[in-house]
């Protein structure tokens, strides 16, 4: 088991009503946000395009301070900002944007380890544009998020904070 700063708050994704919760230390409800997880449906495996289950913790936050909008590639800001126009010029990229919330899986041979990887399959917590639905399954595996709603949870929790993602 890879050992976690304890954080006061944990993240709850249900997978079955694509929705993400905030949750105390107490597991009393502070904020609940509307999410799009992955088309594949739930999964581990490489590849898979579908999103993980289990325990996992957020293992990197990107993006703190870059205004609502920015566009990342390879994790890094591009100096973009989200417009209809750049989605024109650029039909085929999956828009990840405003905030990147990385995360790691804590399961060895289920969310973590050889084929199974959820840190190496890249899966993050990040925005998207206002124009993909939200409650609907339609990422490539990642948790998308409306910006606002994004930056809002990004505000709220450290490195370290525990996420559960349940079918």
């Amino acid at each position: 088991m890879v050992a976690v700063p304890d954080s006061e708050s944990a993240i709850e994704i249900d997978l079955g009503h694509q929705r993400l919760t905030l949750t105390s230390h107490t597991g009393a409800t502070l904020l609940e946000y509307p999410v799009s997880t992955a088309l594949n449906g739930p999964g581990e495996r490489q590849d898979s395009g579908c999103t993980p289950r289990g325990r996992h913790y957020v293992r990197a936050r990107i993006g703190d301070g870059q205004p609502e909008g920015t566009v990342f590639v390879g994790r890094r800001p591009t100096g973009e900002i989200y417009t209809p126009e750049l989605a024109r010029e650029y039909p085929r990229r999956d828009w990840i944007l405003t905030r990147i919330l990385w995360l790691c899986g804590l399961e060895w041979g289920r969310n973590r380890g050889p084929g199974v990887d959820s840190f190496r399959r890249f899966i993050y917590i990040h925005g998207t544009p206002d124009t993909e639905p939200m409650g609907e399954a339609r990422s490539h595996g990642c948790i998308r998020m409306r910006n606002r709603d994004l930056a809002d949870l990004f505000d709220r929790i450290p490195v370290g904070t525990r996420v559960i993602i349940r079918q």
